[in-house]
C-alpha cells in the first residue's frame, strides 16, 4: 500500500539554489495517497504550492502553527508575543533582516521570521525574556511558542483525515523537521540536513534536495 508523505519544501523540494524542483510537479500528482506539505513559511506559501501542483490542500504552516486539512483551519502559537519579541529584538539593534515590504512576515499569523544573517544571541536572549523559542530552519530563525511543532501539527492532519499518523513516511532537512519524524513511521533526512535532522531521522539520504526526496518516493512507491 502507498504509504501518505510528510514533505518539507525548502531543502526538500527544492533545487539548491532554492527554486521548486519542477519533478514535484511530475510524481505528487499521481501520488495514491495524502501528501502533506509540512513546512516553516507562513500559510499562503504551501497552499499556493499545493494549488499549482494539482494536490488536495493539506498542509502544516508556520512549524505546526496553522493546519488545514479537509477544508478546516485550525491556528496555535501566540503571533502577538512573537511580534511584541520581534519589535524589541530590532529596538536592541536588531533587524528582521526582510526589508520595508517584509513579504516573509506580512501574512505569516501565528509566528515572526527573522533572517538567518541577524543576530541570532541577540534573538535567543529576548525570545527568552518573553518566554518564546527560536528555531533555526537553516533558511529563517522561528520566534515561535513552545509546544508548537510539525509533529503535532501532522497529528491533527492525520486525525482529520481519519489516518493513522504511523503510516506516514516523511522527508526533510533541518531542526523544525525532526518533531515530524518523531512521530511518522519512517523517516528521511536528504544528504543537505542539518546535525538535528540527520540525528533524528531513521536514514540519512546520500543526494540532497529533490535528489534525495525523489530517491525515497521511487522507493516507497511500489511497495
Amino acid at each position: 500500500m502507498t504509504p501518505p508523505l510528510a514533505l518539507d519544501i525548502d531543502g526538500t523540494l527544492t533545487t539548491p539554489d532554492g527554486t521548486i524542483d519542477p519533478r514535484v510537479f511530475d510524481v505528487l500528482p499521481s501520488w495514491d495517497a495524502p501528501v502533506v506539505l509540512a513546512t516553516g513559511k507562513s500559510f499562503p506559501y504551501p497552499v499556493t504550492l499545493c494549488h499549482y501542483i494539482g494536490i488536495p490542500e493539506t498542509v502544516v504552516a508556520e512549524n505546526g502553527g496553522v493546519v488545514l486539512a479537509d477544508e478546516q483551519v485550525s491556528y496555535t502559537g501566540d503571533r502577538e508575543k512573537a511580534v511584541a519579541v520581534a519589535e524589541e529584538f530590532e529596538s536592541r539593534g536588531g533587524d528582521l533582516g526582510w526589508g520595508a515590504a517584509d513579504t516573509t512576515n506580512r501574512w505569516r499569523e501565528t509566528e515572526i521570521a527573522v533572517h538567518i544573517d541577524s543576530d541570532e544571541e541577540l534573538l535567543r536572549k529576548v525570545a527568552a525574556e518573553y518566554d518564546m523559542e527560536v528555531v533555526d530552519t537553516g533558511y529563517a530563525y522561528h520566534v515561535k511558542t513552545p509546544g508548537v511543532e510539525k509533529g503535532v501539527g501532522l497529528k491533527e492532519v492525520a486525525d482529520i483525515l481519519g489516518v493513522d499518523v504511523e503510516s506516514f513516511v516523511a522527508v526533510g532537512d533541518s531542526e523544525n523537521d525532526v518533531s515530524t519524524f518523531h512521530v511518522a513511521a519512517e523517516s528521511y533526512a536528504v544528504a543537505n540536513a542539518d546535525d538535528r535532522a540527520c540525528a533524528a531521522a531513521d536514514v540519512v539520504l546520500d543526494e540532497g534536495y529533490m535528489d534525495g526526496t525523489l530517491s525515497v518516493l521511487e522507493e516507497i512507491a511500489d511497495r
